[in-house]
């Protein structure tokens, strides 16, 4: 089912500008699939080398746009202690209540991440965004959007806490908003080719873990001159490390 074919099934058209509505994703996750999980973009066995070296498990780790996702309680289940999950969508978030209300470890709240006082200051020592980002920069006020929901991130997160962002987007795209005034983190990329194989088993990948080598950015961010991508599918991790 493409993005918009749920919600006009329930009888309202959407388009992909539309990804920062909650009524979206009301209408999308009532009717696709009956609310089967779904990844967007990598599996936790994929970003698991990541997650690991950069988040450690004992963090009190905020996942946006969590979705119908199995990332939270696949990571529940290789130890992380606590997980605060948060969506737009009411829907959703009743849905993942009742399906993982067993494990302690998450809990799930509806929310828009342009607006997280809910939160303090400071309250989380890592953030991971795996496509909500991405969404967000779909939207007609996207510019707005990405530096409401970063400015946010920067507030909740502690010192020396890692926000990662998994995204399609190139720095050419994205650094400018990851950069953006009163933002001051420590910036490192890794590229996550979608040729690399899975290995689903334990939630591992030894393969990833052999190969996580940052790319070398210019002085403004940017790829390299002569900079080649050689899987056009492949995604992006921005490691941000928030700095005094």
């Amino acid at each position: 089912m493409q993005p918009g074919e749920a919600a006009a099934a329930a009888g309202t058209i959407w388009k992909a500008t539309d990804y920062g509505d909650a009524g979206y994703w009301d209408a999308r996750y009532k009717t696709e699939k009956g609310g089967a999980p779904f990844d967007w973009y990598r599996s936790y066995a994929a970003l698991r080398p990541f997650l690991r070296h950069f988040v450690p498990t004992s963090s009190r780790v905020l996942m946006l746009g969590c979705g119908n996702s199995l990332m939270s309680e696949h990571m529940a289940m290789d130890g992380y202690t606590e997980i605060v999950n948060v969506d737009i969508s009411s829907v959703v978030i009743d849905m993942m209540k009742q399906r993982h209300g067993h494990i302690p470890q998450l809990t799930y709240m509806e929310m828009d991440v342009r607006d997280m006082s809910l939160f303090s200051d400071t309250s989380f020592e890592s953030v991971v965004d795996k496509g909500t980002l991405d969404a967000l920069m779909c939207g007609t006020d996207a510019s707005q959007a990405a530096s409401q929901m970063l400015g946010e991130v920067n507030r909740v997160l502690k010192q020396c806490g890692i926000y990662m962002l998994i995204t399609y987007g190139a720095p050419s795209a994205r650094v400018q908003y990851l950069k953006q005034a009163g933002l001051n983190w420590k910036l490192t990329l890794y590229i996550l080719s979608s040729s690399r194989v899975e290995e689903e088993t334990n939630g591992s990948s030894s393969s990833a873990e052999l190969s996580m080598e940052p790319v070398p950015l210019t002085e403004n961010g940017q790829l390299p001159p002569g900079f080649v991508l050689g899987d056009l599918e492949s995604h992006y991790i921005y490691v941000c490390e928030k700095l005094n």
